[in-house]
This record gives C-alpha cells, structure tokens and sequence, in this order.
C-alpha cells in the first residue's frame, strides 16, 4: 500500500537531513506504528508521504502510484489527519466536509450517510452546522478525522490523532482504524501513546534523528525479551550512550542490561539497518 525507498529530506536552513534515506512499506491491511522523539524527523515523513512537502531524494508510492510523477493519484488514495488542524474556519462542520466529498468526488447518495454515522460516533450532532472558528481543540480534530475518512482512502495517514480526543472518541478512532484495515485498506499511524500503538498495530517501525532504527512486528518485539514492552523497546534503542536517566535502572545488574541490549539489536535487525556505528543513535 505504502512504499517508501531511500526518503531523504533536507531543510536548507539546517542543510542537515530531517529524514536520512529511510525506507519502509505499509503492506494492504496493516496498521503501522510510526514513532520516535520530538524532532525525529516523524512529521517530515508523513507531510512527505502525504504531498504535502517536496523531498530531496527517495521515492514515495501509494498505492502503487508514484507521489512525484503522480501525485493527484497518489494523493487520491490518502486520507490525512495533521498535527496542526489546518482548516477553513469560516466554513460549517458541515460546509467542510461537503468541501472534502467533493474534493474526492464521494457520490451524493453516499455522503449524508457516512457523516452522520461519524457525527454520532464522534459526538457532533449538536456542532455539525456551527463555523469552525467556534471549535474546541478536540473538536477540531474530531472533524478533521471524519473529513480524513469520507472518502473511504486506502492510505488513512494520521499524526497525533488522538490528542485532544476524549476516551470514547479515542476508543472509536481505534476501532475505525481497526475496521478500515479489515476491508484491506492500511493505516500510518504516529503517536507518543506507546501502549495505543503496541496494542492497535501490526507493525512499528522507531525513527530517531532522521533514520529507522527498529522496524518489527508486534510478534517479534513480544519474542524480543522486552517482556512485551513496546515502551521498554523505544528507550532502549533511543537513548544516548552515556545517558544516565531512569530507562532500565531496575535491571540492577550489567547482566540485566546486556540482555536487554542483545534483544534490541534482535528486533533492529528484524527490519531496519542499524547506524553505521553499529552502536545506538541518539
């Protein structure tokens, strides 16, 4: 569904790549955990897997459609939820998703019907028909996830979705996501809530500084000694050398932390190149 080779993008103010030659593939029917700290480089793949950025080298194909040489085809495929809720204010609820239907051509007969399952799913009977502008935090993202999934894509990108969202709409998103990849469709999913990710996903793949450093299914980590801990995983191989934070402390033996070490570098080398160090990157 989604295949990225050799991503490269470079600021021109930084001239240091904010995602350094990563590759990756989100097969049809997966949910894909993409993680990492701030500043890793995770919302630069997405806004490039979505069009939103140009890249410096690599090649991004939904779909099997190529977002450089095809990219109204390739973005059709995609449905996209962004960190930053960028959104016509002045419009209605309403307004904007009629605006998103008709952006992707979503047949007449088809429209009343899926916004209102999601305005019920979402909590939005009462808002629908009031301007943006008067929307909370939360409500804004709820709106921008139902203007994501209308047209039914078959790449469901989403940064951050559930911040902002209250537990019943965080519990209804997972399941959307869930339902969506049952019909064969994928999600590339980012978010800072490890266990969301580690229970929802099929596959994660950890990026830090611009690389992907782990990429493993969620069988595989449980196989990796990580006593299944996704979060375990995710500071074990984003941690500096010499960092002397909590990540690890009750191990209490140098044994304790080889066999950590030794079950990263399995899960490393399940899908992802290591640094070229061979050691951690921070």
């Amino acid at each position: 569904m989604l295949t990225i080779s050799g991503l490269t993008k470079t600021y021109a103010k930084s001239g240091i790549p904010a995602v350094d030659n990563l590759s990756l593939t989100v097969k049809d029917g997966e949910i894909y955990g993409f993680i990492g700290p701030n500043g890793a480089g995770k919302s630069t793949t997405i806004k490039c897997v979505t069009g939103v950025l140009d890249y410096t080298q690599g090649s991004i194909a939904v779909n099997g459609a190529d977002m450089r040489s095809e990219p109204l085809k390739a973005k059709r495929f995609v449905g996209y939820v962004s960190d930053d809720h960028a959104m016509y204010e002045r419009l209605t609820g309403t307004e904007f998703v009629t605006f998103m239907c008709d952006v992707y051509d979503v047949p007449v007969s088809e429209r009343r019907k899926r916004l209102a399952r999601y305005v019920d799913l979402f909590d939005l009977q009462g808002d629908i028909g009031k301007p943006i502008s008067s929307y909370s935090h939360g409500m804004k993202q709820k709106l921008s996830i139902i203007g994501a999934l209308i047209h039914e894509p078959q790449l469901w990108v989403l940064d951050e979705p559930m911040t902002g969202l209250d537990p019943k709409s965080s519990y209804n998103l997972k399941m959307l996501m869930k339902e969506h990849t049952a019909k064969g469709n994928s999600v590339f999913f980012s978010s800072h809530v490890l266990d969301v990710v580690e229970k929802i996903c099929d596959r994660v793949g950890i990026i830090d500084h611009g690389k992907l450093i782990a990429d493993c299914t969620t069988a595989e980590l449980r196989s990796s000694g990580l006593d299944s801990s996704l979060e375990e995983l995710f500071l074990s191989i984003t941690a500096d050398k010499d960092s002397r934070g909590f990540a690890f402390d009750e191990e209490g033996s140098g044994d304790g932390r080889a066999a950590q070490s030794a079950a990263t570098d399995g899960v490393r080398k399940s899908g992802a190149d290591t640094p070229a160090d061979g050691g951690d990157k921070a």
